[in-house]
């Protein structure tokens, strides 16, 4: 723990990713929500080129999970899904008028060089994506904001090889790892909440700084990951965990992530030291309760 009283800021995301379900109406209005009611600090979505991030016979291919598509195949799922790049300028727009931050995460080239013409404030590389150093280059020649890489799915060594990367790139202070266990959803016992001070001891000075990027059930995990050292969460958003979709029952619905922010912004003010030996809070209490030996006399 710091032994400073500078208080950490908690920074939290809330992921809507493809859980507005091809509705650029239900996008906006999960921005709004997100922004008013939950007091989220920035919105994430996702950008795909499906016929660049699939094979044809991926493309071709039936979805997994039938009762989740939104297409015959699931390339067509996933186009369903998506949004153009005039729509993600709108979102950005619709983001800034709610004063939060707009983000995406890119899964393939074009969606790389797209996403850094916007400018954004910060672009995520997904777990999925994060040893793709060909996209990276893009995003570390094409744009100049922050770069949150997740580490689902990642050994060490890969995590060293993405960090001596973007330390080469010249981009290693712009960067922020998030620990995350790459599941929907992830049980308590697969979380490993202790790979965050093992990523802020190894990488702490190099990177910006350390995120947390949680898939589980329920809150308690988000406090505990920001205790350990993860100033940024990110959680999953939908408006409703029963709708259609891979994504929706790891999500937090609008009074869950409210929660989320509201806890977190606490126990942010809570992690300080005292700044003297009796608190202003404590002066009454003391002169009312404390045993006073010369009191007695």
């Amino acid at each position: 723990m710091e032994s400073s009283n500078r208080v950490r800021k908690p920074h939290v995301v809330a992921e809507i990713g493809g859980n507005h379900r091809g509705s650029v109406e239900t996008a906006k209005e999960m921005i709004m929500i997100a922004a008013q009611f939950c007091k989220a600090d920035v919105v994430k979505f996702q950008k795909r080129t499906p016929r660049e991030c699939l094979s044809e016979a991926e493309y071709n291919a039936p979805h997994p999970n039938s009762d989740n598509s939104y297409g015959h195949t699931y390339g067509q799922h996933r186009e369903f899904l998506e949004f153009d790049l005039d729509t993600h300028k709108q979102l950005k727009e619709h983001c800034e008028q709610f004063s939060i931050t707009y983000s995406t995460s890119v899964w393939d080239m074009t969606s790389a060089r797209e996403m850094a013409g916007l400018n954004p404030k910060l672009i995520k590389v997904p777990s999925a994506c994060n040893t793709y150093f060909e996209m990276m280059d893009v995003l570390c020649g094409d744009y100049g904001g922050d770069i949150h890489v997740s580490l689902g799915m990642t050994t060490h060594q890969e995590e060293e090889e993405i960090v001596e990367y973007f330390r080469r790139k010249g981009r290693a202070k712009d960067v922020v790892l998030y620990h995350c266990t790459s599941g929907y959803p992830v049980e308590a016992k697969d979380l490993n909440l202790l790979e965050i001070p093992r990523l802020a001891k190894a990488y702490g000075d190099i990177v910006k700084g350390i995120g947390y990027s949680g898939h589980h059930l329920g809150i308690a995990a988000d406090v505990a990951a920001f205790t350990l050292g993860a100033d940024w969460a990110e959680r999953h958003f939908t408006l409703d965990r029963t709708w259609k979709g891979t994504d929706h029952a790891a999500s937090l619905e609008p009074d869950g992530l409210r929660r989320v922010v509201r806890d977190l912004r606490a126990v942010a003010l809570a992690l300080q030291t005292k700044k003297q030996d009796i608190l202003p809070v404590e002066a009454v209490q003391r002169k009312k309760l404390k045993w006073d030996r010369n009191r007695s006399k």
